[in-house]
């Protein structure tokens, strides 16, 4: 039974401020500062986050979606996950066009945009040289994922963008118990898997490299968006 005293927001933002001023791992925090104190030469005049990230968006959320990690110049500048880079950029235009986000934009945090229905998280919270957080550093980061799914209590579904989000939600279930067959990532696959659990829909990440050879193209990821919503829109049908 639900303690009718939980305050479930005041919890998210707690959880927010103890992400925030994280130190677990020295490499992240030697690698976040030094890109947040040199910048780029573009965004010389930006006051650079330099900070591990919270997730983001609607605490009420049916959906979350899960990412690898925050851009050196991209979440590390602003702020917010998937915000100031074109990862973000192709993302947010595709939730908005299934209504998971009030505006197609992403520039700083500070610029308006609404999730709707969905949250958004992250394996890792810190920007990682190459983009490639090392093994220990996730797990290090794996309470913070664990505790967000604890939170979203309307949970119904989440959408992995990349195989290391795929990897990493199926064995935080693992560890807290729950009899997880393996399961083959692939574009646009989906996995009920059942005992009360959220759907998985997993999803090629919307990184460059995966944008820009034509391995993830607009109309891939939008079938993705568009099995969320229908799945999500059948439910409330039900």
């Amino acid at each position: 039974m639900t303690d009718p005293t939980f305050d479930r927001h005041s919890a998210m933002r707690e959880l927010a401020e103890t992400i925030h001023s994280c130190r677990r791992c020295p490499r992240l925090v030697a690698w976040r500062e030094e890109v947040a104190r040199k910048k780029r030469a573009a965004y010389r005049d930006w006051d650079y986050w330099g900070k591990p990230l919270s997730g983001f968006g609607d605490y009420d959320a049916r959906l979350l979606i899960v990412g690898l990690a925050p851009a050196a110049h991209g979440g590390n500048r602003t702020g917010r996950v998937f915000t100031g880079d074109s990862s973000g950029d192709f993302l947010y235009v595709a939730m908005y066009r299934y209504g998971f986000a009030n505006q197609p934009t992403a520039i700083h945090r500070d610029d308006g945009l609404a999730l709707r229905d969905a949250y958004i998280a992250a394996v890792a919270r810190c920007a990682p040289p190459d983009n490639k957080p090392l093994p220990e550093e996730m797990l290090n980061c794996r309470p913070y994922l664990l505790r967000e799914l604890e939170l979203l209590t309307n949970l119904q579904g989440i959408v992995l963008l990349g195989q290391i989000a795929f990897n990493n939600v199926l064995n935080i279930y693992r560890e807290q118990g729950f009899t997880i067959p393996r399961l083959d990532f692939g574009h646009n696959r989906l996995y009920e898997l059942g005992q009360g659990l959220p759907w998985l829909l997993a999803s090629y990440h919307p990184s460059r490299q995966n944008t820009q050879t034509g391995r993830l193209t607009m109309e891939m990821f939008d079938q993705v968006w568009a099995r969320a919503r229908a799945l999500l829109d059948t439910a409330v049908a039900v």
